[in-house]
This record gives structure tokens, C-alpha cells and sequence, in this order.
């Protein structure tokens, strides 16, 4: 007689979320498993419904609910120009009385608010639309439209790079997204231990990458990633991030709090 043996389960596998978005592609190509790409705050919103177990997604969505694991040592930062978060505008910054909101990211609005309010400038703010940019009118950009649209408008307009203007005020990168790991998912560290080492490999063959890229063209990729991205989440990206918060707060955009980082 012999004893029937049942089949071995195969783990969950993970519902994992990552912005659509070139920045993202060195912390996401080569991931063995389905992803699920959106905007930003699309990928917030499943998250934090719980429909997904971890995401690549905005870093306000950790100062508002920080429920969540962060992986430590990987981020999207810059630390200076990042280049695709701009306010597109014709005149001066000062003279701007509407910006257009892209809303897929509340990161970059709210760097955005941040920013005005240091300056003491207070446009209005508007959905976007297909307005025209004027004198009066201006708009936010994220993103590979940000990099679209600066390419085809470089000439007739000026672009307002939020991540160059970070760092002229605080002198400190500025981190647009984490790895977020909703609480209830088990072995954060096996994860958080993946993710790093994918994003090693990618940094380590980026040429190969870049030259797997169909949307842009190599010479921009190697600039984008090589001169203004940054992939690291070390102590000034903590810092950054952490002053962030303090100016939000500040702003009325999150309400009083402890900053702290629940690290895997």
C-alpha cells in the first residue's frame, strides 16, 4: 500500500503594483510575476483598499496612512533636476494665477503647494484640461507626459523643475516613491530582500536596459537615469522625506504627526 502524498502548495503569489511610469522600470524589469501598472493614485487607492500586498507608488501615501513596511535602501529620489515634474508656464512663476493639476500623483501636488507656499505665491488650482498655457495659466507635469510634452514644447515654453527648486530650499533629494508593504503581508524581509536585488541587477546591466527601451530613445534614457534619478534610500533621502512631512504639516496638508519608518 502506498500512502498518498497531497501536492505541495505553491505560495500566494504577490499582487504587486508598480507606476506605470520610465522611472520606474530599473526598480521593476525582470519581476518573475504579474505587476499591475497604473498612475500613482490609482495604485495608492488599491493599496490602501488592500487589493494589492505591496506597490511602487507615491510617497505621500506613506505620510497619510503609514500603515505600511517600507523597504529600505530603494526609492525614485533626485537630488537636484529631476526633469519629469515640471510646471510647464510661459511667464514668470511669480505672475502664474491657475496651475493645472495633473492628478495622478498627490506626491507631486503637494511638493508643488509646498513649494508656492515657501515662496509665499498662492495661484489657484484647477483640473487639467486642454486649455492653453498663457502669461496666467500654467501646468503641472509628471511623469513620461512631462517628458513628451518638454520635448515638443523646449522651444515656445519654460518648465519650473519641482525637483531643482526642492533642493534650492532645502538642499536634500526629494523621494517621489517607495515600495510600500501593506502590514498583514507575511515575510516583508524575503520581499523587501527581492526587490533590492532586482533593483541591483537592473542598475548593474542599465545599458541593457536602456537599450530594451521602445518609448524614448537611448541617449535620453542614459541621461534621465544616469544624471537625474536616483534609486537609493539612504539617510539624506530619509531626511528629505522627513522634511517633507514637516512642511506639509505645516501647510495643512497632513495633520500633526510622528514620523517614523517601519524598515524591512
Amino acid at each position: 500500500m502506498v500512502d498518498s502524498l497531497e501536492p505541495a502548495k505553491r505560495p500566494p503569489t504577490l499582487r504587486i503594483g508598480c507606476v506605470q511610469y520610465l522611472n520606474a522600470r530599473p526598480l521593476i524589469h525582470g519581476w518573475p510575476d504579474p505587476v499591475v501598472f497604473g498612475h500613482p493614485a490609482a495604485l495608492c487607492a488599491k493599496l490602501a483598499r488592500g487589493d494589492l500586498d505591496l506597490a511602487l507608488v507615491s510617497s505621500f501615501e506613506f505620510l497619510r496612512n503609514p500603515i505600511y513596511r517600507v523597504v529600505d535602501g530603494v526609492a525614485i529620489s533626485s537630488d537636484g533636476p529631476v526633469y519629469s515634474v515640471v510646471v510647464a508656464h510661459l511667464g514668470e512663476i511669480s505672475e502664474i494665477e491657475e496651475i493645472e493639476l495633473d492628478a495622478a500623483s498627490e506626491t507631486s501636488v503637494n511638493l508643488l503647494r509646498c513649494l508656492l507656499a515657501e515662496k509665499e505665491l498662492d495661484p489657484r488650482f484647477a483640473a487639467a484640461s486642454t486649455s492653453a498655457i498663457t502669461q496666467r495659466r500654467a501646468r503641472l507635469l509628471i511623469g513620461d507626459q512631462a517628458i513628451r510634452y518638454r520635448s515638443e514644447h523646449e522651444v515656445d515654453l519654460h518648465f519650473w523643475d519641482l525637483g531643482e527648486h526642492w533642493k534650492k530650499l532645502v538642499d536634500l533629494p526629494f523621494v517621489y516613491a517607495l515600495w510600500l508593504v501593506r502590514p498583514e503581508v507575511g515575510a516583508p524581509s524575503e520581499i523587501a530582500n527581492r526587490l533590492r536585488a532586482l533593483r541591483d541587477t537592473n542598475l548593474t546591466n542599465l545599458d541593457q536596459l536602456i537599450a530594451e527601451e521602445k518609448g524614448f530613445s537611448p541617449e535620453f534614457c542614459a541621461c534621465y537615469y544616469r544624471k537625474h534619478l536616483r534609486f537609493g534610500f539612504g539617510e539624506r533621502e530619509k531626511d528629505g522625506l522627513r522634511t517633507f512631512a514637516n512642511l506639509c504639516e505645516k501647510c495643512g496638508l497632513l495633520s500633526e504627526h510622528n514620523f517614523g519608518l517601519d524598515l524591512v
